[in-house]
């Protein structure tokens, strides 16, 4: 049921973004160099790597690391990569992830491959069994405020409660935070 769901919402949604797409695509290009798409190589279900695409937001020599990691990530986005994130319009393109089935609407985010603190205590209390979301639990509690622990406490919560209801609040509560620009570090 889910698996269906997230499908029929990612056609329909990307039919509907479509046109916010191409803005965001030309911007991208005419602001800074480089592809517009750039691929993130993550950790799906079951420690499996994917490549999640995201609108590019940072500069093509910025290291492959956690933007928190980065000792000035400020200095690494491009001219519309801060609006990008803040109103996660750089989250866009994993539409296709959901499609092809990499993610779902609703799961932890997928980590960074070399996220390994992360990938690891997922891995400990059975997270990484869940497929990777596009939202998720700890995203509407403190995204990317949350400590490696927290955010691990708040999947097992969600991995320990997940239904379609639960989803469907996630995800009200989501637009919510994206239309206030609540938890947005950089």
């Amino acid at each position: 049921m889910k698996r269906f769901f997230d499908l029929v919402l990612a056609l329909v949604a990307a039919l509907l973004l479509s046109p916010p797409f191409v803005l965001v695509a030309v911007a991208v290009r005419l602001t800074s160099r480089g592809p517009v798409i750039y691929w993130s190589d993550r950790v799906g279900r079951h420690d499996k790597l994917f490549s999640m695409p995201k609108f590019r937001t940072m500069h093509v020599n910025t290291p492959a690391v956690a933007t928190h990691l980065l000792s000035d990530p400020k200095q690494f986005l491009t001219p519309i990569g801060s609006f990008l994130r803040r109103s996660s319009l750089d989250e866009l393109p994993q539409l296709w992830s959901i499609i092809k089935g990499d993610m779902s609407f609703v799961g932890p985010r997928p980590a960074l491959f070399n996220q390994h603190d992360l990938i690891d205590l997922r891995a400990k209390f059975g997270v990484n069994g869940l497929r990777p979301g596009l939202t998720g639990w700890a995203q509407i509690n403190g995204r990317d405020e949350l400590a490696v622990p927290d955010k691990v406490a708040l999947d097992i919560t969600y991995l320990n409660k997940r239904s379609m209801r639960l989803d469907i609040r996630i995800l009200w509560l989501t637009a919510i935070k994206v239309l206030r620009r609540d938890g947005v570090a950089h």
